[in-house]
């Protein structure tokens, strides 16, 4: 029996990276998993690899800045499934620049996708939970949260992150609903490789370098933050809440 069985999930960006790894193992512990992403393409892909394999999956194109699409993804779901019980607020943009360049919407964007696309996405899942008397809330946060040198934005909504779990937990905790975050450090994924890019460096040393600052001496893989969101997802985390769970490789900071 898998450590999710019988549960229903949504996960935001899961198309790619850290969101399709994070589906993938959630399907392959029992539960079904709607997994949304703003380019239907790869969303839809995501899912088809999953229903090949057997498992309950299906996918919604959704833009997590739009409310009327979160609610409509949340209410597909439901009539699906008839339940949401896990929400992973993973969807996320960079759009990196030191603070003298960064323009007003390079701020907006960043903000918009990671924070106000949790809330509304938060906000919309917490109905059925509350009502059902049982959920999981997982944001993804990131080691940037602690500042990070050409992301200000990007620091500043994966802060804003983690004060946004703490409420949730205070405000959700009564009704059987957890909210928790998952913080990772460089991690391989199509994000990481377009910072590289940008910085005019070949990706694998870029990761090598940056393997030689991590503890355990290698970097990061999306199925390592998926374990960890497995957890937080699970009925064994029921005592957990508002907590932050850094995937780095060593200590955070």
């Amino acid at each position: 029996m898998g450590r999710v069985e019988g549960r229903v999930a949504l996960v935001t960006g899961a198309g790619r990276g850290i969101g399709r790894a994070t589906a993938g193992r959630l399907a392959r512990e029992g539960a079904r998993v709607c997994l949304t992403d703003v380019d239907a393409g790869v969303a839809s892909a995501a899912a088809a690899q999953l229903v090949d394999e057997g498992l309950d999956a299906f996918a919604v194109r959704m833009d997590v800045t739009a409310r009327t699409e979160v609610e409509a993804a949340v209410e597909q779901t439901l009539e699906r499934y008839g339940r949401l019980d896990i929400l992973v607020n993973n969807a996320g943009i960079v759009r990196d620049n030191l603070l003298y360049r960064m323009t007003d919407e390079e701020w907006r964007q960043v903000l918009n996708v990671h924070l106000t696309g949790a809330f509304f996405c938060s906000r919309a899942a917490q109905r059925p939970m509350v009502e059902n008397g049982y959920g999981r809330i997982v944001n993804v946060s990131s080691l940037s949260a602690l500042g990070n040198r050409g992301q200000a934005n990007y620091a500043a909504a994966k802060a804003g992150l983690l004060g946004f779990t703490r409420t949730l937990a205070l405000e959700l905790g009564p009704y059987g609903v957890t909210a928790n975050a998952v913080a990772p450090g460089f991690i391989e994924t199509e994000m990481t490789r377009a910072t590289a890019e940008r910085l005019g460096v070949d990706f694998e040393e870029f990761a090598a370098r940056r393997a030689e600052e991590i503890p355990v001496r290698r970097t990061g893989r999306p199925e390592d933050v998926a374990a960890a969101i497995l957890f937080l997802a699970s009925e064994e985390a029921g005592f957990v809440n508002g907590q932050v769970l850094y995937v780095t490789g060593g200590p955070a900071g």
